[in-house]
């Protein structure tokens, strides 16, 4: 049965008026509206340099006009294969102009994984970034099966032979289109884009996207960001992009988003130096995964821990205030009188130096991705940083549900968008029927039937409505622990919990078919370390350290703290530390960082294995009891 989300009390989205339905013309539309201002900033010789929206409107149709005298036409296929960066998006905007479709992928895959979506996806043309992947794919180019015919590299000071360098195919004018003109023969139901889905077992599926899936959805965020413009009085439109262009996360919300805004966009230098770019940019608005606001609550935490006296004191009793303070702004409702004056004061001395943290200007965010702690969610809410979750999948373009700026609920992924139906299945798997739902998986009838019945894409989530009809979601199915003992347990509460604590990095709760649940645990390398100086074992080196019962004994605490919010069957019982991180280069994480359970699993069988080496009598509870 679908939830009648027009029955709540709280308010939805409504929508808005469609002023665009390709992207193009959403280009060209924003374009018109933002003369003289600039965009697409980089950082070269520490200084900020953008482009004027006309100069990116010269450069995106100068582009296009290149790759056509390459021989793309409507409907074909080209890759691109980079970090965040102008070219990356100068390419996505001029590949929709000419009618063709493009074909993002990772620059962290290593070489088969991309060869593979080349040749898949039958791109003809691949734009590469560096050298580095240009040696990736270079192969392709001699394999007589696969369509691709030439490589353009990014990187103009390139002087091989194997590649075409950017500049240079925006000079090829042997032919002149009328590029503005091409651009409205683009049609909605037209493919935009093939997104290889990262999957955390088997091989990438293409998911197939028309204009209309992700003009419609781009509807929906420029809403969101509106009321947020609205009810935190921004008057400047700020955008630091550092998640993966490539997902679709960023893909729509960002990259699309946040231009169809006519927002003035920032590339961070490199995920390591996010943090400092964004002091330096101070964006107004804010995109990210749940790791990068929990690492930041993390580090602030850490601070306040080493102050000491009044200062100290001062600090936690500001942030209690701030978790007091954070159930009215969720509700948008105005503070009582005394908790008001309280909260005024602790903003005034103590508040501010955090949103420093993420350069003082951030009054809302949003996260998506995976599940966001309920804690560190309340605790950016306190210090006056709203963030708003949303939830969808590549295949629904990708927002199914989004947060409200004047209702949300930590823990909760808010209502359908307009236009979107969501349910909950008998088994309790998420449904979604809407202008969103992919065409299909490239070349892949069967992979799409099996999601597809019905009408409805079957979402391989787990969730419920609760009663302020926002959606909850509890788990991956396929992720699904299912105890020796019958129970079912999700995975993903616990592990969440978990990694809220800065001593914990990555975590993988185990438990299937074994009577009671365990996990492997990644320490944060830097606070264990700081931890050990603390308490004499400085001299150890790191793989002793997690090895050491005095470590564990630490850990086991932490853990037994942080089960206490769930009953004895789903909770975790033993842990083994492993030292070294999970990583997207080992194969052990996606693209945007969800584990995959399948490869880590197999890696570290033995010592889950020997978690279960345990000879007391079982207990009946472990047994479902």
């Amino acid at each position: 049965m679908i939830k009648d989300m027009s029955k709540n009390s709280h308010p939805g989205y409504q929508g808005i008026e469609a002023t665009f339905t390709t992207i193009p013309q959403m280009f060209q539309r924003v374009v018109s509206e933002n003369q003289g201002i600039e965009t697409y900033f980089v950082k070269t010789d520490d200084k900020w340099n953008g482009t004027t929206f006309e100069d990116l409107q010269t450069w995106v149709e100068g582009f296009a006009n290149g790759l056509k005298n390459l021989g793309i036409n409507e409907h074909d296929k080209v890759a691109i294969i980079g970090t965040n960066c102008p070219q990356w998006c100068v390419s996505d905007f001029a590949i929709a102009h000419i009618r063709a479709v493009s074909v993002p992928v990772y620059p962290t895959l290593i070489p088969e994984q991309s060869q593979y979506v080349v040749k898949h996806s039958e791109s003809k043309i691949a734009i590469v970034q560096d050298e580095v992947q240009l040696a990736k794919i270079l192969p392709l180019l001699n394999d007589h099966e696969c369509d691709l015919n030439k490589i353009i590299i990014m990187d103009d000071s390139y002087s091989g032979s194997d590649a075409i360098t950017y500049s240079s195919v925006t000079a090829l004018n042997n032919v002149t289109h009328d590029i503005k003109a091409l651009s409205q023969t683009v049609q909605p139901s037209d493919l935009l884009t093939l997104i290889y889905t990262s999957g955390t077992t088997g091989v990438p599926k293409g998911v197939m996207l028309t204009h209309d899936n992700v003009c419609r959805n781009l509807l929906s965020i420029g809403e969101l960001i509106e009321l947020i413009e609205s009810r935190y009085n921004m008057e400047e439109r700020v955008f630091l992009s550092f998640l993966p262009v490539a997902h679709s996360f960023e893909r729509v919300g960002g990259h699309y988003g946040c231009f169809n805004a006519g927002m003035q966009i920032y590339y961070a230098q490199s995920m390591e130096t996010v943090i400092p770019n964004i002091q330096e940019v101070r964006p107004t608005f804010l995109t990210a995964v749940p790791r990068i606001f929990e690492k930041i609550h993390a580090k602030v935490m850490e601070g306040v821990e080493a102050m000491t006296g009044v200062k100290k004191i001062l600090a936690e009793w500001s942030i209690g205030v701030g978790l007091k303070a954070a159930p009215y702004f969720q509700r948008d409702e105005k503070l009582p009188f005394f908790l008001g004056l309280k909260y005024n004061l602790a903003d005034k001395l103590v508040l501010h130096k955090f949103r420093a943290v993420l350069g003082g200007r951030v009054a809302a965010a949003s996260s998506g991705g995976s599940a966001l702690s309920p804690e560190v969610g309340s605790f950016f809410c306190g210090i006056g940083v709203s963030i708003v979750e949303g939830y969808g999948l590549t295949e629904t373009s990708p927002v199914m549900t989004v947060g409200h700026p004047e209702f949300f609920k930590y823990g909760t992924v808010g209502k359908p968008i307009p236009g979107v139906e969501v349910k909950i299945a008998e088994d309790g798997e998420i449904l979604c029927r809407g202008h969103n739902v992919m065409k299909g998986y490239y070349k892949e009838p069967e992979a799409t039937a099996e999601v597809m019945k019905d009408g409805w894409f079957h979402s391989g989530d787990i969730g419920m409505f609760d009663e302020d009809g926002l959606l909850k979601i509890t788990d991956r199915k396929k992720s699904l622990i299912v105890t020796s003992g019958g129970k079912n347990v999700a995975p993903q509460p616990m592990e969440v919990t978990l990694t809220a604590n800065k001593y914990v990095e990555q975590c993988l709760a185990i438990g299937d078919d074994r009577n009671f649940i365990s996990a492997l645990v990644v320490p944060s390398r830097e606070n264990l370390i700081a931890w050990a100086e603390k308490n004499g074992m400085e001299s150890m080196d790191y793989e002793s350290l997690c090895a050491d019962q005095k470590t564990y004994d630490m850990y086991n605490d932490i853990v037994e703290k942080a089960m206490s919010k769930f009953s004895r069957y789903e909770s975790i019982r033993k842990i083994t530390l492993i030292p070294q991180e999970w990583t997207v280069e080992a194969g052990e994480l996606t693209p945007k960082l969800s584990i995959k359970r399948k490869v880590v699993t197999d890696k570290h069988q033995a010592e889950i294995d020997e978690m279960y080496v345990d000879k007391r009598p079982i207990a009946s509870d472990e047994l479902g009891g």
